[in-house]
C-alpha cells in the first residue's frame, strides 16, 4: 500500500470515527510536542557545540580563536545551505507570515530541520543572532506538512502552522502564554476564540516538553517591587526604547541591503566573518545570543562585560562601564545583521533583548550615578527588554507576557505594561512595519491594512475574462449584432490585425442602431466603438487594479500585456473573490 492510500484510508477512518474538533485538538497536542522536543534539541546541541568551542578557545594557545569561530560557524552555514540545501532556505518569520497571507499555509518539508541545523552552527560558533526565529520557521513547518500530509483544510492548516510555532517559543523559552500571543499578535491578523484553542493547548504541550527535558534556566527571576516615584523613568524608557528600536529596524535593513548586493555567497561568509570578528574584537559581550550577559548584570556581575576588552583594566570606573554598554547597544544591530547577511541564520528576537536589558540597564545606572533617582537597575533591565521587543515586533503583549514569564517578574507588570506600549507607539509612528513586515514591505508586500492583504491574494488572471469575441474596426455593425446575439456579452473589444486594443463597444451605447437594421450594413464597428481610457498590465498589482476601477467606475478593464490583448478583467469576479476571502480570512473553527 503506497503513502497516499494509508493517508486516504487513515482519513476515512478518522472522519468517521473522530469529530473534526476532536482531531484538531490531538493534532493540535501532537505538533506541539514535537516542536517542544525540536526546541529542546536545538537548546542543547547550540549549547553543546558552544561550550566545545568556549573549551578550545579558553586554551592561551588557542585564545585568538575566540574572534574567528564566528565566522567559522557563518562558513559552515553557508556550506550547508549552498551544498546540501541547494540554496533553498527561505529565512525568517517574515516567510511564515508570507505563507500566512497568500491563503496556502504551505511551509516547505525541508524546513522542518534545515533552520534547526543552520541555526544551531551559527549561534554555536557565537553568531550574533538568537535561535528564537529558526525554531518559531521549524515549529510552523511542523505544523504546516503535518496538517498538509492529512489532506486538512486551509483553515486548519493555518490554525496548526501557528500552533507550532506557538509551541516552539514556549518552548525554547518555557513561556506558554507568551507563545499563543507571539501567534496572536504577529502570525494571525484575525482569529476567533475557538480557533485559539489549539494554539493554546500546543504551547502548553511544548512548554511541558521543554520543562521535562531542558532544566536551563536563561534569566534568573526577578522579584523586586517597584515604586511609583519611578513611574517617570519608566515613561522616559519607554520612549528610549521605541527610538532605539526605530535605530535598529532602519540600521538592520540598511546593512542587509549592502550584503544582499552580493551574489558570491562565500565572499559574503567571509568578508562578513571578519567584520563580526572586528566586532567581537572590541566588544567581546556581541559574541552569541547575548543571554549571559542579561545574566551577568542580573547578577550583579556587569564588570564581567569588560573581561577579555582593550577596556579590562577599567572595571572600578563606573562611567567608562556605561560608556562601554552604550556602544555595545548601537553596535549590537550591526553584528546581528552581518550574522545573517553573510550567510548565518538567526533572527532579531535574542538581539532585541539583549540590546533592551543593555539599555535598561545603562538608563538606570545613569540615572542613579546622576543623583536623579535611585532606581532598581533589574527592573529596568527587565522594562527594557519588553520595550525593544515591543518596539522591533510590534506586539507589544508578546513582550509584556515573555518578560514576566522569562523574569519572574509579575510584579512589574504596570511597568512592563507602560514601557511596551510606549515603545510600540513610538515604533510604530515612526516605522509602520515591525521588522517582519518590513522585510515584506521591501518587497512590494504590504501588510499594514487588511484590504491591502487581501487583494494581494487575488491574481489578476484569477479575474480576467478571456471569452470575449473580438471585433475589427471596419467591420459591419451587423457582424456586431450577431455576436451580441450569440454571446450577450455586454462589452466587445475591437482588435487590430496584431491584436492590439483599438477600442470597445459597450451594448448600452449602441442601443440606438440595435432598433434600426437598415443601419446595420451602413454601419462600422469603428464608428460606434469608445476608445479605452482606462487599462491594467498584466503584472499590475491588484491594488493598482482596484484603483483604475474606482477611478473608471467600469465593470470592465481590458487588460494588456506587450501591448496586446488578452482579456477584461471584472470588477464582479473581484468583488465576488473579495466577499470570499472575508469570509475565508478569518479563522474561525468549531471546537
Amino acid at each position: 500500500m503506497d503513502k497516499k492510500s494509508l493517508i486516504t484510508g487513515f482519513n476515512q477512518w478518522r472522519s468517521k470515527y473522530v469529530k473534526d474538533r476532536t482531531f484538531l485538538i490531538i493534532a493540535s497536542i501532537i505538533i506541539g510536542m514535537v516542536a517542544g522536543l525540536v526546541a529542546v534539541v536545538l537548546k542543547v546541541s547550540t549549547h553543546y557545540i558552544h561550550t566545545q568551542v568556549q573549551i578550545l578557545a579558553s586554551s592561551e594557545k588557542f585564545h585568538f580563536l575566540f574572534i574567528l569561530f564566528p565566522l567559522t560557524g557563518i562558513f559552515l552555514t553557508v556550506l550547508f545551505i549552498q551544498k546540501i540545501r541547494k540554496g533553498k532556505i527561505g529565512r525568517g518569520i517574515a516567510n511564515i507570515i508570507h505563507s500566512i497571507s497568500k491563503r496556502s499555509g504551505s511551509i516547505p518539508a525541508d524546513n522542518m530541520y534545515s533552520h534547526a541545523v543552520s541555526s544551531a552552527v551559527t549561534v554555536g560558533f557565537g553568531g550574533s543572532v538568537g535561535l528564537e526565529a529558526p525554531i518559531v520557521v521549524t515549529g510552523s513547518a511542523i505544523g504546516s506538512n503535518i496538517a498538509g500530509l492529512l489532506l486538512m483544510p486551509r483553515k486548519e492548516k493555518i490554525i496548526l502552522l501557528a500552533s507550532g510555532a506557538a509551541a516552539g517559543i514556549a518552548a525554547i523559552f518555557n513561556t506558554p502564554i507568551a507563545g499563543v500571543l507571539f501567534a496572536m499578535e504577529v502570525l494571525l491578523a484575525e482569529l476567533s476564540i475557538p480557533s485559539f484553542i489549539p494554539i493554546l493547548i500546543a504551547s502548553a504541550s511544548g512548554a511541558v516538553v521543554s520543562q521535562a527535558l531542558f532544566k536551563g534556566h536563561i534569566i534568573f527571576p526577578l522579584t523586586q517591587n517597584w515604586n511609583m516615584q519611578a513611574l517617570p523613568f519608566y515613561i522616559l524608557l519607554g520612549i528610549m526604547c521605541g527610538l532605539l528600536s526605530v535605530y535598529f529596524m532602519r540600521m538592520y535593513f540598511l546593512t542587509e541591503k549592502k550584503f544582499s548586493a552580493s551574489t558570491n555567497h562565500y565572499k559574503k561568509a567571509i568578508v562578513g566573518g571578519v567584520l563580526l570578528a572586528a566586532c567581537i574584537f572590541l566588544f567581546p559581550p556581541l559574541y552569541g545570543e547575548g543571554y549571559v550577559s542579561i545574566s551577568d548584570l542580573v547578577q550583579g556581575n556587569e564588570i564581567l562585560l569588560l573581561q577579555n576588552s582593550l577596556l579590562e583594566n577599567f572595571t572600578t570606573n563606573e562611567y567608562v562601564l556605561v560608556f562601554f554598554i552604550v556602544a555595545i547597544v548601537l553596535i549590537k544591530v550591526f553584528a546581528t545583521s552581518i550574522t545573517i547577511g553573510a550567510g548565518g541564520n538567526g533572527g532579531v528576537f535574542a538581539p532585541s533583548l539583549f540590546t533592551g536589558a543593555l539599555s535598561g540597564y545603562a538608563y538606570a545606572t545613569l540615572m542613579n550615578m546622576t543623583g536623579s533617582a535611585n532606581l532598581v537597575k533589574e527592573n529596568f533591565i527587565a522594562a527594557g527588554m519588553a520595550g525593544m521587543l515591543s518596539g522591533l515586533v510590534h506586539a507589544p503583549l508578546t513582550a509584556i507576557f515573555l518578560i514576566a514569564e522569562i523574569t519572574g517578574g509579575y510584579t512589574l507588570f504596570i511597568p512592563l505594561m507602560i514601557v511596551s506600549a510606549i515603545s510600540y507607539f513610538i515604533s510604530k509612528s515612526l516605522e509602520p512595519y515591525s521588522i517582519y513586515t518590513g522585510k515584506l514591505a521591501q518587497k512590494g508586500i504590504k501588510m499594514d491594512n487588511k484590504e491591502s492583504v487581501l487583494l494581494q491574494n487575488i491574481a489578476l488572471k484569477e479575474i480576467t475574462e478571456k471569452d470575449f469575441l473580438p471585433l475589427r474596426s471596419e467591420d459591419n455593425f451587423s457582424k456586431l449584432v450577431e455576436k451580441f446575439t450569440n454571446c450577450r456579452k455586454t462589452i466587445f473589444p475591437v482588435l487590430s490585425e496584431k491584436e492590439e486594443l483599438e477600442g470597445v463597444v459597450l451594448v448600452d451605447e449602441i442601443k440606438p442602431y440595435l432598433f434600426d437594421p437598415e443601419k446595420y450594413e451602413k454601419t462600422k464597428v469603428k464608428s460606434v466603438m469608445l476608445k479605452p481610457g482606462y487599462q491594467v498590465n498584466a503584472y499590475d498589482d491588484m491594488e493598482t487594479v482596484m484603483k483604475q476601477f474606482d477611478k473608471s467606475g467600469y465593470w470592465y478593464l481590458p487588460v494588456i500585456d506587450n501591448n496586446k490583448f488578452i482579456g477584461f478583467a471584472s470588477r464582479r469576479k473581484l468583488l465576488d473573490m473579495i466577499r470570499l476571502l472575508v469570509t475565508d480570512h478569518h479563522l474561525s473553527i468549531d471546537i
